[in-house]
């Protein structure tokens, strides 16, 4: 079964809506480590729009499963990441004028920027994936520049309108998963993914890992943190390929 990363990043917003001290992304790591979460994921930005320096150095000191820092190839972001020394860095593309993140990290045209970006990671000890649209380049020049693992954009899959859409985009997952597979990454998929779209997706063979915040996150709303991360949880069991 794919592992599952939950991205504490909203609950974040939430607070920043009114610039107080809560709800706690901190906290909500620890909720969702108590719910079953493998991973925590958060993005600290150049603009620090949500997660703040003091989430990212608490995250560090309490979280107890894998944490995965998403970044720009930013300077200052690289030697923030080198400090704290997260479990993985998720390169990411950044815009100031963008709601999240939205399509992947261009790794062939920003080869020149990101190869620096990856050693620094890398020479620190940490393992280095890269957000990226599920095309076959992108995924060579990944395992190119060294990258441990990718994390393919299912945005195309999540946003897309009727049956021929959703199958052009699952094949194109299943063919960046085949190729990234075939060049020892590790392949993850994130953006887009709710309870009600997440099992075609988990029901790929070559999936290690989910990384979903927005969907968890609006669940917790209602439920609590815990329980939305114990409900999808069980979707990614329930809909998971058999182990071969």
């Amino acid at each position: 079964m794919a592992l599952l990363g939950v991205n504490i990043d909203h609950v974040a917003t939430v607070r920043q809506a009114r610039r107080t001290d809560e709800p706690d992304p901190v906290w909500a790591a620890v909720e969702a480590e108590l719910g079953g979460a493998d991973g925590i994921t958060f993005h600290l930005r150049e603009d620090r729009r949500h997660i703040n320096d003091r989430d990212a150095r608490l995250l560090r000191e309490t979280v107890a499963v894998k944490l995965n820092m998403e970044m720009a190839i930013a300077d200052e972001i690289v030697e923030i990441a080198v400090r704290l020394v997260p479990d993985q860095c998720t390169l990411v593309p950044e815009r100031r004028e963008e709601l999240t993140t939205e399509g992947g990290l261009d790794v062939v045209r920003l080869r020149a920027r990101i190869a620096p970006a990856v050693a620094r990671l890398r020479e620190a000890g940490i393992v280095v994936s890269a957000f990226i649209e599920p095309q076959p380049d992108q995924v060579r020049a990944s395992a190119e520049l060294g990258l441990d693992a990718v994390e393919l954009w299912t945005g195309k899959f999540a946003h897309a309108q009727g049956p021929t859409e959703r199958a052009a985009a699952i094949s194109e997952l299943v063919d960046a998963i085949e190729i990234g597979r075939g060049l020892s990454l590790e392949v993850h998929g994130g953006h887009g993914l709710t309870y009600r779209n997440i099992a075609a997706v988990a029901r790929l063979p070559g999936f290690g890992e989910f990384n979903i915040g927005h969907s968890i996150v609006s669940r917790a709303t209602f439920i609590g943190m815990r329980e939305a991360v114990r409900e999808m949880k069980r979707l990614l069991e329930s809909h998971s390929p058999p182990e071969i």
